[in-house]
């Protein structure tokens, strides 16, 4: 029995890797990019960040997106703004829309900027088209192939899915049947006095094991983004009986609408008051007559450890409160909350960056190692047994 399911779990390990290792190539070397992503965009374009001199006083919520939307294309609204509590940031006001019917990535983006306003002047220092900015591009290779939300997803979704299994199986070829000391010092250590082809099989079994969890914790993260049934089921099994949240709504007001600067100055005067030891403030703004202001704090590089808000567009009022701290939440909803540092590498801030950073590398080298095997294994093998499963073993 056992040895049946190695011979499955070898073979799944061998097919599935061999049709999808072009995929996780890709997959793995944009993750390697985007780990550090936001240190990166800093170095790079140091202008948009940061303003030329710290005011004393910042100009109103209200003054800083009029200025914002003077800056955009004709007709075009913002719909979000990240406040920074480090006083020599500037405010970075995005508006965009996508096609979620397109086949290509320039076709699912309409449009993408960003606005980057110094919020002591109102100057507008740049406002980029953020559909080319290079980074936006890698993380669209990441998510969906630039092949769209419908086709590209879908398959980066079930690559992702394939990958699980292909870890799992190689965990199952990994350790050995009979076990000896020689062959427990292979299965943690690379031989590097060996020849080429031992020194790469050394590497796909040996780098493979050490970078699993990290690499299992990316499938399960990605899952939950790329099937909507597999994070509700999560979400409600680990719930139980604890009561689904609902989605707050403005009360429409049916007098003129006047009221959306003082509204902004109260959200934007609310936000400022609290950055004190938090990291960022995130606005987004009303999607529809009934949607409302969602206000989050950030307390660090970590998107999970945040306050929430929703502001009634008409009047301002606070709707809805929720900081992370808060226990009246179920574990899935709490579990749903960490997905992004989760996938990213934040949750435990820049340690675990590191790891998932030297984890994706190695899922980079993975289905080249893992190909060199299979090519190796196929000069080895006599013709009369072409149809003979061989399995590696640990020497």
């Amino acid at each position: 029995m056992k040895l049946k399911f190695r011979k499955i779990s070898y073979q799944l390990h061998l097919w599935l890797g061999l049709t999808s290792g072009l995929i996780v190539v890709i997959m793995a070397s944009t993750g390697c990019i985007l780990v550090f992503e936001e240190e990166l965009k800093h170095m790079v374009h140091p202008n948009r960040y940061y303003v030329e001199n710290i005011g004393r006083n910042k100009l109103s919520l209200s003054e800083l997106t009029e200025k914002a939307e003077k800056a955009l294309p004709e007709g075009l609204k913002v719909k979000r703004v990240v406040m920074s509590s480090d006083p020599s940031r500037t405010y970075v006001f995005r508006t965009l829309k996508m096609n979620d019917e397109a086949w290509t990535y320039w076709g699912t983006y309409l449009y993408y900027y960003r606005i980057y306003v110094d919020p002591y002047t109102g100057k507008v220092q740049e406002v980029e088209d953020a559909k080319k900015d290079f980074f936006e591009i890698v993380l669209d290779l990441h998510r969906r192939l630039l092949l769209g939300e419908k086709i590209g997803k879908t398959i980066t979704g079930y690559s992702t899915l394939v990958l699980a299994v292909i870890l799992l199986s190689g965990l199952v070829i990994w350790y050995p049947r009979k076990m000896s000391k020689a062959m427990l010092k292979g299965m943690f250590f690379i031989k590097v006095s060996a020849n080429w082809k031992r020194i790469n099989y050394d590497a796909h079994n040996v780098l493979g094991f050490y970078a699993i969890i990290p690499l299992l914790l990316i499938s399960y993260s990605a899952l939950i983004w790329s099937f909507k049934d597999v994070d509700k089921w999560v979400k409600n099994t680990l719930n139980g009986n604890t009561p689904t949240e609902k989605r707050v709504k403005s009360i429409i007001s049916f007098e003129e609408f006047s009221n959306r600067e003082n509204i902004l100055n109260l959200i934007g005067n609310t936000m400022e008051k609290e950055l004190k030891n938090k990291k960022s403030a995130l606005v987004n703004f009303p999607k529809s007559e009934d949607g409302t202001y969602y206000a989050e704090l950030t307390y660090d590089g970590r998107q999970y450890r945040n306050e929430h808000f929703n502001f009634d567009q008409y009047s301002g009022d606070i709707l809805k409160s929720q900081s992370y701290k808060n226990n009246n939440i179920g574990y899935g909803t709490a579990l749903r909350e960490r997905n992004y540092d989760l996938h990213t590498g934040s949750i435990l801030g820049l340690t675990t960056r590191i790891i998932y950073f030297l984890a994706a590398i190695i899922a980079l080298s993975l289905p080249i190692t893992g190909f060199i095997i299979y090519l190796n294994k196929k000069k080895k093998k006599p013709k009369h047994k072409k149809n003979k499963v061989v399995f590696p073993s640990h020497h």
